[in-house]
């Protein structure tokens, strides 16, 4: 059990290397025609598959063992061994090189899945191929004599063509893509890609035997029939064929192939190039299709996903148009609203809406369409809403077409009329006094800074600063929850002497507060004076059986636009001041 890792380490660059000195081999016994660079090379795209299926840490020996192979079948096929050593170099470099580009640009990704890593693999294949011609050709020029430019094509031609119809096949079978495709489709489908395989290989055989007519047009039909039925693998596999069926014709040196007036080597450029044209004519047809029934099948899924939430959850789900029309209703609208779904459709949304809201409904549609990246919010009534806690929340966004378009909006609006009522209650709780029932301090020092703007231009209105006399006595004598009893009983005393638009509140302890609005000072004293009465004219009944007589002093000023709320609170206290001081139960007025 031990041995077996280091068994299958040490044999997999024998293998590697084994694979590669074969096919470099036979390339260069059956496509040197003319003595120079072969014509046909498909072992760098061996290599090349190699290292882009394999972990980085397996390279190097894979690299080792192809450039030994490339160096002896250089030696024993090739220019001699002399060029083995440059020619070696060059092969590696565009074998890694290619492979860097690929991993570093399309890292993960299988080249034949779709366009982007396909179009990054034929990219690396011809610039690489450029620069390590230049060396290969200057390598020819130099050991056999052979004209720099007629190398340099012949190498980047073969290379590339070599590549772009071997190394897409091999990574597809070195990552397991043929086992897998085999065991995840139907038994119709594999019956269906192997008859359009054969009706290639029939039709290719045709084609390539006769010598009457120039028919190679004719195996692009099934072969796009094949790209679009079975994708890549079947892409792939037709590549093959073609390549087998139309190689053999060529060796055996019969068939339309032959009548081509040109060298073998032109002549294996021409089927070559043939071969390039099928492979962009089928693969990156198939690896779009691929991409697209990938597509197909998250929009499946997410489609799913929708209904799910759209017909089962209690929020509404609207599909409105550019045009502001529902194309859409969940079924949780007949329960919010009282309508069934088919009845809204083509039906424009802002008619569900509160007149009042409209525009506001209106507005964020119009921003959902001018920024389709974006989420949108808007809060408003629906038409039938009776009361002002009847809310909606809808959170909008667009649908955007393949060009990032907005083709329209979708939205889901939420019934927030239990949350409205309970940020009523929290704000109201926060202010006012839970125990009186007075504004809280927070509550009136923001109507008072309110009123003093108000009076700034020819309205009147007073400050009262009302304090309990002798409120701590109440406390230790009859306890806290006399002194709560008492003061709760204060205000009530005192709101019949108010009006609606005046406003008391509490500051703190046994200190309150009254805003008199559009009343002068003359007429504001009267009011405290009656309010004084009307406090101190019965006891108090505490819940012990006994009763508690209250007072209160109080400092009166008149509201200045010109002074800030801390200033006027300021001179009602000096006020209120001098009344306790003037022996309680009485009024102060500011001087």
């Amino acid at each position: 059990m031990r041995s077996s890792p280091r068994l299958l380490a040490l044999c997999a660059p024998l293998l590697t290397g084994g694979v590669y000195f074969l096919v470099s081999s036979l390339s260069l016994m059956m496509s040197r025609f003319e003595g120079g660079i072969a014509f046909i090379w498909g072992a760098n795209a061996f290599l090349m598959a190699e290292l882009l299926t394999s972990p980085r840490a397996h390279w190097l020996r894979a690299i080792m063992a192809c450039a030994l192979a490339s160096a002896v079948s250089t030696t024993l096929f090739g220019f001699g061994p002399v060029a083995a050593f440059p020619m070696m170099l060059l092969n590696i470099a565009e074998s890694l090189g290619v492979a860097i580009i690929c991993r570093h640009y399309a890292s993960g990704r299988n080249i034949m899945v779709s366009l982007v890593p396909l179009a990054v693999f034929v990219a690396a294949l011809c610039g690489v191929n450029a620069l390590v011609g230049t060396g290969a050709a200057l390598t020819a020029s130099f050991f056999v004599s052979l004209p720099f430019s007629a190398s340099w094509l012949q190498w980047w031609s073969g290379h590339v063509l070599g590549g772009l119809i071997c190394a897409p096949v091999l990574v597809m079978l070195m990552q397991g893509e043929w086992a897998r495709w085999f065991g995840a489709v139907s038994r119709r489908a594999k019956l269906e890609t192997l008859g359009l395989l054969l009706l290639l290989g029939v039709t290719s055989w045709y084609i390539f035997s006769q010598d009457h007519y120039p028919l190679l047009f004719m195996p692009l039909l099934p072969l796009v029939m094949i790209s679009f039925r079975a994708g890549h693998h079947g892409a792939a596999a037709s590549i093959v064929v073609l390549a087998i069926i139309g190689g053999a014709s060529a060796a055996l040196s019969h068939g339309y192939l032959s009548t081509i007036a040109a060298s073998p080597g032109a002549k294996t450029q021409f089927f070559q190039i043939y071969l390039a044209f099928s492979f962009f004519l089928s693969l990156p047809v198939a690896a779009e299709l691929n991409g697209r029934r990938r597509l197909f099948q998250m929009l499946r899924d997410s489609e799913a996903r929708y209904r799910i939430i759209a017909e089962h959850c209690g929020d509404m789900v609207l599909n409105l148009g550019v045009d502001g029309r529902i194309h859409y209703a969940s079924p949780s609208v007949l329960e919010q609203i009282g309508c069934a779904p088919d009845l809204l459709m083509d039906q424009p949304a802002a008619d569900l809406i509160h007149p009042k809201d409209r525009a506001l409904m209106t507005a964020t549609c119009r921003r959902a369409l001018e920024q389709p990246q974006d989420i949108h919010r808007a809060e408003f009534r629906l038409f039938r809403a009776i009361d002002d806690l009847e809310w909606h929340e809808m959170v909008a966004r667009a649908v955007i077409d393949e060009q990032d378009g907005p083709t329209g909006i979708v939205c889901t609006i939420r019934d927030m009329s239990r949350h409205k009522a309970q940020q009523q209650a929290l704000q109201q709780a926060a202010s006012q006094d839970s125990l009186t029932g007075a504004a809280s301090r927070s509550a009136f020092l923001e109507r008072l800074e309110t009123e003093i703007g108000r009076v700034a231009g020819d309205n009147r209105s007073c400050l009262l600063l009302l304090d309990l006399d002798h409120f701590k006595a109440v406390n230790d004598c009859y306890g806290h929850a006399a002194g709560d009893r008492v003061l709760g009983a204060f205000v009530e005393r005192l709101k019949p002497g108010l009006r609606s638009r005046d406003c008391i509140g509490r500051l703190g302890g046994e200190e309150f507060a009254i805003l008199l609005a559009d009343l002068d000072i003359h007429r504001a004293s009267a009011v405290c004076e009656r309010l004084r009465r009307m406090v101190a004219g019965e006891p108090v009944p505490l819940d012990t059986g006994q009763s508690v007589t209250v007072t209160f002093s109080a400092g009166l000023v008149e509201l200045d636009g010109a002074s800030e709320a801390g200033a006027m609170l300021e001179a009602a206290d000096k006020a209120l001041y001098r009344a306790k001081n003037s022996g309680r139960n009485c009024l102060r007025l500011a001087a």
